[in-house]
């Protein structure tokens, strides 16, 4: 895959029809060697690799190779993310070259160093992205924010071979609900735990009136649910199709938790919606004054910590056709929030971030669509 500026140096050496097998072998070894030589001065350099932020020079942009602005804004979110960047710091360097250029972690990795060592306002991200293609990923197209920041985030976890580092990636990041199925007219009961990386929360409730608060959209996605009609499920013991109460329990809360606002729906004619409505989101979230009991399936050293603070939005402008993205960051090192615009990087306010809360009326206004809260006392 070639990418702008670029030339494809294999090419210019199959134009030399006088050079022999044996030479081309000879010269592609040299390549690696040197390839291996550089890659190798940057693994030694690795170590060093903290937060983006952490820099002198300030938080650092990445430039839009054409319609990347949902890359560049996830990539931001995760390397800003110092408890991730600490478990990228340890991972195994893979062995040799065309195996460093296929393996997203490390490139991530590789990218980060970037950033911290130049003093440029912003960098290409290009070998990732190259990478990123190898794995079947098409960059250059719209994206969705909530499904390509799941796309990386097991494209990373596949790829570490350590496993007690794929254990800590899956403690920072992985939410577990455990889903309840109660028959309405045996009672029995079934029960099921399940893993997300996101919270899908929906912004509508069930007869399709706008939600008015992060808090409301909560509330509405652990509320029990009627299954009757068409959506009745079959019960073995009534050996027929019966009306089920539904409903989810939290079980667990990760560190960096991240929160799916369903801002696009499907209409009666099956084209895609945008819901840009304001809807407010708290800086400190407390899931134990928002959840009732009934709604967690969690012993009491857990629900202690879930307390949350904002770390980062992800933001959507546009309609759900095309669009724009872009983020707002919370340094972890810094306390200060950053808009990552591509390859713009400036420093805002609080009240510049509660701008994305959303407005019906403006069609370009950004609009919050990924919440990603941190844990204010880890356990």
């Amino acid at each position: 895959v070639l990418f702008m500026g670029q030339r494809n140096g294999r090419q210019e050496r199959s134009k030399k029809p006088e050079m022999s097998l044996s030479e081309n072998l000879t010269a592609e070894e040299e390549d690696n060697k040197e390839e291996n030589k550089e890659l190798k001065t940057k693994d030694q350099r690795l170590p060093l690799v903290f937060g983006v932020a952490d820099l002198k020079n300030g938080a650092v942009g990445l430039y839009n190779m054409g319609q990347t602005c949902c890359l560049n804004s996830l990539l931001q979110v995760f390397l800003m993310n110092i408890h991730f960047t600490g478990i990228l710091r340890r991972i195994t360097v893979p062995p040799n070259a065309s195996l460093k250029r296929r393996n997203v972690p490390y490139q991530m990795l590789l990218l980060l160093e970037k950033m911290q060592s130049g003093k440029q306002k912003a960098v290409f991200p290009t070998d990732l992205a190259r990478c990123l293609s190898v794995h079947r990923m098409d960059l250059f197209m719209q994206h969705d924010a909530a499904q390509l920041y799941l796309t990386l985030w097991n494209l990373v976890k596949m790829q570490i071979k350590d496993q007690d580092l794929v254990t800590k990636l899956s403690d920072l990041y992985t939410i577990c609900v455990q889903e309840h199925l109660a028959c309405q007219i045996c009672s029995s009961e079934t029960k099921r735990n399940s893993n997300m990386l996101t919270l899908p929360l929906p912004v509508l409730d069930s007869n399709s009136h706008k939600l008015k608060t992060l808090e409301d959209c909560l509330q509405c996605f652990f509320h029990p649910e009627e299954l009757t009609g068409h959506n009745m499920c079959f019960c073995e013991y009534c050996e027929k199709k019966t009306p089920f109460l539904q409903s989810m329990k939290l079980v667990h809360l990760p560190q960096t938790l991240t929160i799916h606002l369903k801002r696009f729906c499907f209409e009666r004619s099956a084209s895609v919606h945008k819901l840009s409505h304001c809807l407010p989101f708290p800086e400190e979230l407390d899931f134990n004054a928002v959840l009732t009991e009934q709604q967690s399936q969690a012993h009491d050293s857990e629900k202690a910590a879930w307390q949350y603070e904002l770390f980062a939005v992800v933001t959507h402008s546009g309609s759900a056709n095309f669009g724009h993205y872009c983020a707002y960051i919370r340094s972890l090192t810094e306390c200060k929030w950053y808009c990552f615009n591509d390859s713009t990087v400036d420093q805002v306010s609080w009240d510049d971030v509660k701008c994305t809360y959303g407005h019906s009326d403006l069609y370009w206004g950004q609009t919050a669509y990924l919440l990603i809260y941190m844990k204010k006392h880890p356990q």
